[in-house]
């Protein structure tokens, strides 16, 4: 099993979407299950058949989210220093063609978000700037070409 490192924050999600899927989606599944087979034969009814799919993929849901809290790992703030960038730190930077100015906070897969500027470490932008200190300058290639990105500053 590989170890799934997230925040606190993370982890609570993973939990309270496996307790939502647990307490309303599977009850919700099983009832529209339970409504087909009492429409008549089973071989001849789609609504039946869909159903079934339908807790096929919300079990492997389940059991996916289950394995994930298995192997997670939490993350602590504390230990985290931001003279570099890091996991869970923010950085401000200038990205140098354009001038303009974007903060990124470099998260685990699960916990990135674009629209928050939450990042994963695994994307081209957040590995180049790894490891950088204030001042310098990161060299990314990215599907649209090389991307030069000025640290301004690194914080939690």
């Amino acid at each position: 099993m590989a170890v799934t490192y997230m925040t606190e924050e993370g982890l609570q999600k993973l939990k309270d979407e496996l307790l939502h899927l647990e307490t309303v989606e599977r009850p919700r599944v099983i009832a529209a299950i339970a409504e087909a087979r009492d429409k008549g034969d089973l071989s001849e009814n789609a609504e039946y058949d869909a159903a079934k799919e339908e807790q096929g993929i919300l079990e492997s849901k389940i059991a996916h989210i289950k394995a994930k809290l298995m192997e997670a790992r939490v993350l602590d703030t504390a230990d985290i220093k931001t003279d570099e960038v890091q996991i869970l730190t923010k950085v401000r930077v200038r990205i140098l063609k354009t001038g303009t100015e974007k903060t990124y906070q470099l998260v685990t897969e699960g916990e990135a978000n674009s629209l928050e500027g939450k990042i994963s470490v695994t994307t081209p932008i957040a590995k180049g700037l790894m490891g950088k200190k204030v001042g310098e300058i990161a060299q990314v290639q990215v599907p649209a070409g090389l991307m030069e990105f000025q640290i301004l500053e690194i914080s939690l």
